[in-house]
């Protein structure tokens, strides 16, 4: 089943399996939206959708409400939100949070260990574009994302992470009222100057707003389960990002295996052929085979359980849970793949 979905951010869509639970759909709305404490709105007039008596394993089909090409307009929660990996300004390292205090999110870095060697780079031919995607790795410096879309709006040759970012915080500044502290997780005027910092990630949020700001459809591909999370679907252009857990990467087209990355096509036109229907000449299922071979080499971080070491004491862990309980002990906010 298709949804769409309305945010601060502005629409997307997602898509369910007819079988799908009211866990699958809150994930999936998460995902897409950054916004991990809401309420749905539907219908017309909107009325709210009462998940009070809602297990997350109750099935979609038992909830009364025609989900397949319904509108779901996305309301966060007031409160502070539940703590995500996601690097923040610098918390102190010696006076815990307390549990009235909202934790910001944590700073988490990949091994240092190459995960992938220029040997190893996959590549799919896609005779409909006339040459090969390519994976064209970015460094492993907390701007990851910045530099996939500026690598793929702006071009190879051109810096343009302090830009994006300020791009980012222009938007939020603009449009107080869509991105409030209950959708940043923090005050306003802090996540501007926090993600106009080099160490400071960035993630759904972003990617939706610089969609926006060059009316582009960005297109990410989680390289642990396949899933393509779209933002500012229906443009008649889109880019394709490869999201492997804490890391952003790009997908381009080249004209031949060697070819100099300014040779690079990294905008794929977008075709609708009537009917809600739509094709690029297969970027995206070949973006998705080359996932696959970065699946195989297992080339992500699964957050859920994967080994974590707090940078600042030494502590081990597994998985982000782990990490957040640490962090709202201790105060420590600085973790890294063990």
């Amino acid at each position: 089943m298709r949804i769409r979905l309305r945010g601060p951010a502005g629409s997307t869509s997602i898509t369910l399996a007819e079988t799908a639970t009211w866990g699958d759909l809150k994930r999936e709305i998460s995902a897409k939206t950054s916004i991990l404490a809401f309420e749905l709105k539907y219908g017309y007039p909107p009325k709210t959708l009462d998940d009070s008596q809602l297990e997350d394993h109750t099935s979609l089909s038992e909830i009364g409400v025609k989900f397949d090409g319904e509108q779901l307009i996305v309301v966060p929660r007031d409160g502070p939100p539940t703590p995500v990996l996601n690097p923040v300004e610098p918390a102190s390292n010696s006076v815990p949070k307390t549990s009235s205090s909202p934790l910001p999110p944590l700073s988490l870095s990949r091994k240092q260990t190459p995960l992938i060697t220029d040997q190893d780079i996959p590549s799919v031919p896609i005779p409909s574009l006339s040459g090969r995607l390519i994976l064209r790795i970015m460094p492993d410096d907390n701007s990851c994302l910045f530099r996939a879309l500026s690598y793929a709006l702006l071009g190879p040759t051109i810096d343009g992470m302090t830009e994006l970012r300020s791009l980012v915080a222009q938007r939020i500044q603009a449009q107080p009222e869509f991105y409030s502290a209950a959708v940043l997780g923090k005050n306003p005027d802090a996540y501007c100057r926090w993600i106009q910092r080099e160490a400071s990630w960035g993630g759904g949020i972003e990617m939706a707003i610089l969609s926006q700001e060059f009316d582009v459809e960005v297109c990410s591909i989680n390289v642990q389960d396949l899933r393509v999370d779209r933002f500012n679907e229906g443009k008649k252009s889109r880019c394709i990002l490869v999201y492997s857990g804490i890391h952003y990467d790009v997908v381009a087209l080249t004209p031949y295996e060697g070819a100099d990355p300014g040779m690079d096509k990294r905008l794929f036109d977008v075709i609708d052929t009537g009917n809600g229907n739509e094709h690029d000449n297969g970027a995206v299922q070949g973006a998705r085979e080359i996932c696959k071979v970065l699946q195989e080499k297992h080339y992500y971080t699964d957050i859920k359980a994967f080994g974590v070491v707090c940078n600042v004491c030494g502590w081990n862990g597994n998985g982000s849970e782990s990490a957040t309980k640490h962090a709202k002990e201790t105060g420590h906010m600085d973790f890294g793949e063990s």
